[in-house]
């Protein structure tokens, strides 16, 4: 555990030595809700209060874990780094835990915009609730984020990046709710890890009870991403060192 914790902190610390990433990645998020909710001055803030929340972890997942493997697996620091003693779990955990921290910042930064600008409010138990479910819930697209670094060249990283984060969050509901979404894509929504996201992220914001099928239904999508990272990591690995 304590290798984990030190790499973790080395990870966090590289990332926030480039404020090019780690300002965007923590701001977009709560500059899309003062866009898209505040300016309307939308009814459904604390939903969208939520559905953003969970957005700025999306981002993390495809950006910080997709892009940032991509672009490291062919820096000199990474070959290095698979040399030493430390088992590839310890660093999937640092890079967990370092992403997670960011998240929880992102979507801080997204809670406090919307109780300043609009009437979202959610009760002490509520804010517990969605942190869980953020904490939780994206898992899946983090172990994602992680089959994208390791599948997709380092050039062609951000814009399948971008397509993913963007298509996803807009066709889950995440940004408008599902009952907003076009009759093509609300067909489509209720297929996708991002709806499940949003669904237990609403539960907690709602104080309504989670349902199972959602939760498993995002174990299953952990599991089938999970999979896919360890055959790209392996598939990587033997390319390099094979």
């Amino acid at each position: 555990m304590k290798l984990v914790l030190v790499h973790a902190r080395a990870m966090t610390l590289e990332l926030l030595r480039y404020p090019a990433f780690s300002v965007p990645t923590l701001a977009f998020p709560a500059l899309f809700f003062l866009l898209f909710v505040a300016s309307r001055g939308d009814r459904n803030a604390t939903l969208l209060l939520a559905s953003f929340a969970g957005f700025a972890f999306l981002a993390v997942a495809f950006f910080q874990f997709g892009v940032g493997i991509a672009s490291e697996r062919e820096s000199p620091w990474e070959r290095f780094q698979r040399t030493l003693p430390a088992r590839a779990g310890v660093r999937l955990a640092a890079r967990l835990l370092s992403g997670t921290l960011f998240g929880l910042a992102s979507a801080g930064l997204v809670a406090l915009t919307a109780v300043a600008t609009t009437d979202a409010h959610l009760s002490a138990v509520r804010w517990g609730g969605l942190v869980v479910a953020l904490a939780l819930g994206a898992l899946p697209f983090a172990l994602l984020g992680i089959a994208l670094g390791y599948w997709v060249s380092p050039r062609g990283a951000l814009p399948v990046a971008n397509m993913l984060y963007l298509v996803l969050a807009f066709a889950g509901g995440l940004w408008t709710t599902p009952a907003r979404l076009p009759s093509a894509v609300a067909s489509v929504s209720p297929l996708l890890p991002t709806r499940q996201f949003g669904n237990v992220l609403w539960g907690a914001a709602n104080g309504s009870l989670w349902r199972p099928q959602d939760w498993l239904l995002l174990l299953v999508w952990g599991v089938a991403f999970g999979l896919l990272a360890l055959w790209g990591y392996s598939r990587d690995e033997g390319r390099r060192y094979g």
